[in-house]
């Protein structure tokens, strides 16, 4: 019989144990080990079934033993200790604080998802898994940070295999007073809620849960309430779930809802109102409007608003394929813009900023990622490859300029070492290398024995083997309700086997079914006698994809053939707690996407910070730290002549390097049974390579080379009542207006006729600046090789200067520019000349997208 209504009961803790409470509403708990042992202790097995999430933890211990525990003075006593630890951390100055910057006072993080921890489960792959990490690490490093999410009653949803291989999908509903989350309360302790204003005179309401991740605040807002209507009580229903106009109304809570519900926070809890908005991917694009409603109330203009909001706002793009970018039909999103929700807004102001370059305004889709890099003076990729993918697919948006000087810069994702390294790995540090710093220890140090790793290593990987004979016992008993697990499943796996992992999403381009190119080939790698090996794989398609479905299908199929069964396996239900298992427990990490389509791919670096080495294509976050001692790189066959052949010559060539060189060297052992040369390579990847896949280290660079310039550039902006604001409106306007009459008239050079290194090239430009003055332009050579076509490759720029009467030819004539060049390099030399704005304010000769080139 099924409960109509479920909640959560929470446990009673004695007065002698109130730490507990206190530690177990604090999700620093899910990285900080120490903590974690505290809970454990109470009762090993059943930490171990709780998913080791205290707050359900606490709720099934039997208050017996924690009346026991209470009465333990040392326990009691221990408990304190960590109360005292976490209180230090959430107060003591860190590294941000040692910086002595005014700004940024507060960041904004806008994501739509988030993964924390699997005992709060919304995120559904990397972009999540990255937000979660992204908040872990600003927490370290005392970094001011809010994030703003939504709170999905069932998350993203739970997988199961049916007999057949088909993936099956379970929505089972959270119920958030069963997890570490508070609602934020008004000054009165009534809940707050922030409303949106939907077309027909409805309304659509959210309450605030709050999350304490270490110092950082999480506000997640939450439509299933009773104020709303039934239907719009289901808005944050699920993630990624629904039509068009329910993604829609999700992404409009995210960036209207989430900057309302940043201010009431703000305000209640006396925090500095954010100079920074951070949008972690274009979900979140709309939190853009919003700020914009915000100053034109104040009695700014558009085009002025618009100033200081992209003068603080960073959007940072995951996606290296057109297809994966959030498109609503114009017509839709049209109807939702209304004055009621962003009031002062035109919304023929705000749909503008979606239009994708080239398309008719009147009939094309509304584009987030353009939106979002609309809206932001400030954006990155998440590699360098993809800040280069990315420079040449949003490219259109800076017309006239080359990829290498669109305003997208990139900062290599990293992940968080404490939550992602395993317990066995940072106990040997302890032990051995005297610290619980894994990311940055002395890994080489001979204090540490290749035996003494090795070992620990191999519990790693039986640890692995056990809970996945665990979860497919389970997976079989769903299957076969009544029937008994079959023997052969209590034999899968070998801790004593090179083992291979892959988990990931399952879009089409990652790939999954790669490794199925030639089932011979593999099977007789898998077989091999003498070096075996052995792949577990992981991973999730989305609901809606039954292409991904389909690949999931055929590697459950392929590995159930009782030949195989035992040598490679699929486990269902892939989350945080099956991954925190399966990256230590293998000894190499597979990954083998399309090139140039995966953004970073940080599973490859959390399988590097517990000892494993990469066996990749080269894409995403290895092409830049791909070498010898970290793994081995698949050859990509990009000149292929279609995807049917790419996919069998880098098939064959993924089966080379496995059987040929990486079963060897994981087999090659010396009289103690150790891998040698295997051991010294993990163990340079875990000195050399770990301490730069660190999300500490990525942190680091968004303060430094995003979040305060973004803040210094904000306060001059709306200095002086917004005075730069409004200057750059004005002159932005003038300079558009003008542009049609700028061109380059004619180009003079000498100083070439028979060129040689050293030479001075002497270049007159005449220009028509059609009434904008010298000042409001920058007229320069850009120069550089050039082999063959029309480019000018390595290109750099050298400024012309005007002439004394350059000012009066503005209006009467065109100007003169001269300057020169020395020729310092032998080889093919190309050069033109071009007019760019120019104004104190750009931060970026492209940011206009506007320029005059000689032709």
């Amino acid at each position: 019989m099924k409960p109509i209504r479920k909640f959560t009961v929470r446990a009673v803790v004695p007065g002698s144990l109130s730490a507990l409470d206190e530690l177990a509403a604090n999700l620093r708990w899910s990285w900080h080990e120490p903590t974690r042992r505290l809970f454990e202790h109470i009762d090993p097995e059943l930490w171990r079934s709780s998913q080791r999430d205290p707050v359900a933890f606490l709720g099934e211990v039997d208050p017996a033993r924690l009346s026991e525990l209470a009465a333990d003075g040392g326990y009691v006593e221990w408990a304190e200790r960590e109360r005292a630890s976490l209180r230090e951390y959430l107060s003591e100055p860190r590294w941000f604080q040692s910086l002595g910057a005014e700004t940024p006072r507060t960041i904004a993080y806008f994501s739509p998802e988030f993964g924390i921890t699997a005992a709060l489960p919304q995120y559904s792959g990397g972009l999540g898994i990255l937000a979660g990490d992204h908040l872990k690490a600003a927490s370290d490093l005392g970094v001011p940070i809010v994030g703003v999410g939504l709170f999905y009653k069932a998350g993203y949803f739970s997988q199961s295999i049916s007999p057949d291989g088909w993936q099956q999908e379970r929505y089972p509903v959270l119920d958030p007073d069963g997890l570490p989350l508070s609602v934020l309360r008004g000054a009165d302790g009534t809940p707050v809620q922030v409303t949106l204003a939907l077309p027909g005179d409805a309304s659509l309401h959210a309450r605030v849960w709050k999350a304490s991740v270490g110092r950082i605040t999480l506000l997640m807002l939450d439509t299933d309430i009773p104020a709303n209507a039934d239907e719009l009580r289901s808005v944050t229903d699920r993630l990624y779930g629904g039509g068009g106009e329910h993604r829609l109304l999700q992404e409009l809570l995210l960036g209207i809802g989430g900057v309302r519900a940043v201010r009431a926070f703000t305000e209640l809890s006396g925090t500095p109102a954010p100079d920074v908005f951070h949008m972690n991917e274009g979900h979140a694009g709309f939190l853009g409007l919003e700020r914009i409603a915000t100053y034109i109330g104040e009695g700014l203009t558009f085009a002025e608003s618009l100033q200081l909001v992209r003068a603080g706002t960073v959007f940072t793009t995951h996606t290296p394929v057109p297809a994966g970018i959030d498109r609503f039909d114009r017509a839709l999103v049209e109807r939702y813009l209304s004055s009621s929700l962003l009031p002062g807004v035109d919304p023929a102001d705000a749909l503008a900023l979606g239009v994708e370059p080239g398309a008719d305004p009147a009939t094309s889709a509304f584009n987030m990622a353009v939106m979002g890099l609309r809206l932001a003076q400030h954006a990155n990729g998440v590699s360098k490859l993809h800040g280069q993918v990315s420079r040449r697919m949003f490219g259109d948006l800076w017309p006239g300029f080359d990829a290498d000087e669109v305003p997208i810069t990139s900062i290599t994702n990293g992940v968080h070492a404490p939550t992602w390294t395993d317990p066995a790995l940072l106990g040997i540090a302890e032990e051995t290398l005297g610290t619980g710093d894994t990311e940055h220890a002395d890994w080489r140090s001979p204090a540490l024995s290749d035996g003494e790793f090795w070992g620990v290593k191999r519990r790693m990987r039986l640890q692995l083997v056990e809970d996945a004979r665990r979860r497919l016992a389970a997976s079989w008993a769903e299957q076969h309700p009544g029937s008994a697990v079959p023997q052969w499943i209590s034999q899968v796996l070998d801790p004593d086997t090179l083992t291979v992992g892959f988990a990931r999403r399952v879009p089409t381009y990652k790939r999954l079914t790669l490794m199925l190119q030639d089932p011979e080939r593999l099977t007789a790698i898998l077989t091999n006698p003498e070096r075996p090996v052995q792949l577990v794989i992981a991973g999730k398609s989305h609901p809606a994809d039954d292409e991904g479905k389909r690949l999931i299908q055929q590697l459950v199929q392929f590995a159930q053939q009782s030949e195989l069964r035992e040598r490679i396996v699929f486990l269902p239900d892939y989350d945080m707690g099956m991954a925190e298992i399966l990256y230590p427990g293998c000894d190499v990490w597979l990954n083998n996407p399309l090139r140039p389509l995966e953004a970073c791919g940080t599973s490859g670096m959390k399988a590097a910070m517990n000892g494993a080495l990469n066996l990749s294509i080269l894409d995403g976050w290895w092409a830049e730290y791909a070498g010898d001692d970290y793994g081995w790189v698949i050859p990509s066959a990009d000149s292929a002549g279609d995807a049917g052949e790419r996919d069998a010559l880098e098939a064959a060539a993924l089966y080379d390097v496995l059987e040929h060189r990486v079963a060897p060297r994981y087999y090659e052992r010396d009289g103690d049974g150790v891998p040698a040369e295997w051991v010294r390579r993990v163990r340079q990847t875990l000195a050399t390579l770990v301490p730069e896949l660190g999300a500490d280290r990525m942190v680091r660079e968004y303060v430094e080379r995003l979040y305060r310039p973004a803040a210094e550039h904000a306060s001059r902006v709306i200095a002086d009542g917004a005075r730069g604001a409004r200057e750059l409106a004005a002159w932005s306007a003038k300079v558009r207006a003008a542009w049609p009459g700028v061109h380059v008239v004619h180009v003079e050079s000498g100083g070439v006729e028979a060129p040689h290194v050293g030479d001075e090239l002497h270049l007159r430009a005449h220009v028509e600046l059609d009434g904008l003055a010298p000042d409001d332009v920058t007229v320069e050579v850009v120069y550089g090789r050039s082999r063959s076509g029309d480019v000018i490759d390595a290109a750099r720029q050298a400024a012309l200067h005007p002439t004394t009467d350059a000012g009066a030819g503005a209006s009467t004539g065109p100007a003169l520019y001269t300057g020169t060049v020395v020729l310092d390099r032998a080889g093919a030399f190309g050069y033109t000349v071009r007019v760019v704005p120019r104004h104190p304010l750009l931060l970026s000769t492209a940011e206009l997208g506007l320029v005059a080139t000689a032709g």
